[in-house]
């Protein structure tokens, strides 16, 4: 079955230059070379781009007005718009989810998931995939490879290795500043330049800007004028300096290898190339005039300030990445994605629309504003299966053994748990008892040892063999809720049968555990007992990195919990909390612990994660309210 396609909405406004349309119109085109259905959007009054669409070989039915993409169903979403509006963002996103690329307006934190090919500021907020490397691959240029100059400013340049003289011949210097160029900034570079090179042999090529306005008409005397060159980022190794502002450009120049100076068009395009590294001139005209004189106040006809400018963006290009082949292209990324994204809370239900308090490669993580739990949505489906392997090479992963090898642990492990349970039921009381997840039945082994009559679910047909077969419980391989269940267990429209429902480190695999909960309760008796334990985002590792704790959470967990949504969560869902129980203390887990965590501070820190709840881990005990069907 074919999936939805994919639209692609790029900045296309006066003010914003043509980076971001040629960006998205490249995307689109290279989905539909990869087989993958895709449209670019653009606002009303912007028919007269036709011509730039030839550049990057796209064609004009690729493009969709902003009425027909209402009206179709789409895989997701990308935003290509510098800053999107707010307004904006809620319409799309009320269609399909929402992926946000450079990202940088008040929405940022909202959309689903966040691609950062150029860097940002150092205080933006950590998307989900970064890295310039996703730009395409260009030709490596002949640069200008001598051992570097000092700066005119006076400070050092990195040295390079394999040195050579420079030719003897013209510099040829570039100058771009897009497809808009609102500033006038080429125009100012080039007058400035033409005026003072004297008899410096320079060989200058101003490209006009063909967006909205057409910028130059005329260029100073000595200036070759040019039309935006197609695919410019293919003709940067032809040249020995490019002066442009930060953008796409500058890093294919280094990627090409080729010296860039900037000169910025706002303050902020100013802190943008400080914060990446590059050399810039300054902003404005001033820094147009100034990247004149840095050039040719050097001497050897520029050449000793090209040196430098070719060390430092050697050593940048270094820290950006860009020093080798890049490996998947945007669009080889995007295709891949999956996005499983829910409106709603996977614990509660209520919508889940907060900004989101997480991101990894492969998933975001949004807290809902009326339980507090934590819902993930994720790129694709997560790599897992739960059969035999999971309980084995994953477990064995995660805590040094088998499950089978660490069984005695589990069963003791049940037994303080049925005491619990125990204590909640009338005197005496046994019953029926339902594991969903029960694994390879070490708690229900436990429950039989205390008198209940287990039975137990999983989808791992290994796992149900084993309890079937070597401890002799009844168990069905299922998912829960939608697995049959035997007619004495309450299945088929029959009354409650069960005294205790129990998910040991379950609860949190559930998409949507508001089915999961409801059908719980209905197969539980009155005053029954629903047990269950999951991961805390307030325990101590969740308190000392969040992020890293996000990032070590499974691929599989689409909610987490900490003891304080339990209440909200669980009353939603008829029920009434009896206790909580921390669990999983690391006191060797707190901040600043050093070699000191043994012996009596071992003790007092174990002490201080018992009595403020901070187990890594927790166990909750709540009973069904009295109901009837």
């Amino acid at each position: 079955m074919s999936r939805p396609p994919v639209l692609v909405i790029p900045a296309a406004e006066p003010g914003r230059g043509g980076g971001h349309l040629i960006r998205c119109a490249a995307l689109v085109r290279e989905l539909r070379s990869l087989g993958r259905e895709a449209w670019l959007l653009l606002p009303p009054g912007t028919g007269d781009m036709a011509e730039m669409f030839g550049a990057p070989n796209f064609d004009a039915p690729w493009r969709v007005t902003e009425p027909e993409a209402r009206t179709k169903n789409w895989d997701w979403i990308i935003l290509d718009r510098f800053q999107t509006p707010p307004q904006t963002f809620a319409q799309w996103s009320a269609q399909a989810p929402l992926v946000g690329i450079d990202e940088g307006g008040p929405c940022r934190d909202h959309f689903d998931f966040l691609i950062d090919i150029l860097p940002g500021l150092p205080n933006r907020s950590k998307p989900n995939i970064a890295g310039v490397s996703l730009l395409p691959g260009f030709k490596k240029g002949r640069g200008e490879a001598s051992p570097p100059a000092a700066a005119p400013d006076g400070s050092s340049a990195s040295p390079l290795s394999g040195g050579r003289r420079p030719p003897q011949r013209p510099l040829k210097i570039l100058i771009s500043f897009g497809q808009e160029d609102a500033a006038a900034l080429g125009p100012a570079a080039a007058q400035a330049l033409a005026a003072k090179k004297g008899g410096a042999p320079l060989d200058i090529t101003l490209l006009k800007g063909g967006l909205f306005r057409r910028g130059a008409d005329a260029a100073p005397e000595g200036v070759r004028l040019l039309e935006p060159l197609p695919q410019l980022g293919e003709h940067l190794a032809e040249y020995d300096l490019l002066i442009t502002h930060y953008g796409i450009t500058a890093f294919e120049a280094l990627h090409a290898g080729t010296p860039v100076l900037l000169v910025s068009p706002t303050a902020y395009h100013e802190k943008l190339a400080r914060s990446a590294g590059f050399y810039s001139a300054g902003p404005g005209k001033k820094g147009a005039a100034r990247a004149a004189r840095l050039l040719l106040r050097g001497g050897e006809g520029g050449r000793a300030f090209i040196r430098y400018l070719h060390s430092r963006c050697a050593a940048c290009a270094v820290r950006h990445g860009l020093d080798r082949e890049p490996g998947q292209r945007l669009a080889e990324l995007v295709n891949g994605f999956t996005p499983l994204v829910g409106r709603n809370c996977p614990v509660c239900g209520a919508p889940l629309s907060g900004p989101v308090r997480g991101r990894g490669p492969d998933r975001s993580f949004r807290r809902c504003g009326s339980c507090g739990a934590l819902g993930m949505i994720r790129l694709s489906p997560p790599p897992i299966e739960y059969a035999r392997e999971y309980f084995f090479t994953f477990y064995q992963k995660q805590y040094g053994k088998t499950y089978i090898e660490d069984f005695p642990h589990l069963i003791a492990m049940g037994k303080r748990r049925l005491g619990i349970i125990k204590s909640l039921l009338p005197p005496g009381t046994g019953g029926r008892l339902l594991d969903i997840g029960c694994a390879y039945g070490p708690f229900l082994a436990a429950a039989r040892e205390a008198g209940f009559s287990p039975f137990g679910i999983d989808p791992a047909e290994d796992a149900v063999r084993y309890v079937k077969e070597r401890l002799g419980i009844p168990a069905v391989r299922g998912f829960f809720p939608g697995c049959p269940l035997p007619p004495a267990a309450g299945g088929n429209g029959a009354a409650p049968r069960f005294d205790v429902i129990s998910l040991w480190y379950v609860i949190e695999h559930f998409r949507d555990c508001v089915p999961v909960f409801a059908e719980i309760r209905r197969l539980l008796k009155p005053g029954g007992v629903l047990a269950f334990s999951t991961p805390s985002y307030t325990g101590i590792s969740g308190r000392s990195s969040f992020g890293r704790f996000l990032a070590g959470s499974p691929a599989d967990h689409w909610s987490l919990w900490s003891p304080g949504v339990c209440k909200k969560a669980l009353a939603r869902a008829g029920f009434r909390v009896q206790r909580i129980v921390s669990t999983g203390h690391h006191p060797e887990r707190f901040p600043l612990r050093g070699a000191w965590a043994r012996g009596p501070l071992y003790r007092l820190l174990l002490a201080a994660s018992t009595v403020f709840a901070l187990g890594d881990t927790f166990e909750v005990y709540a009973r069904a309210d009295e109901h009837t069907d």
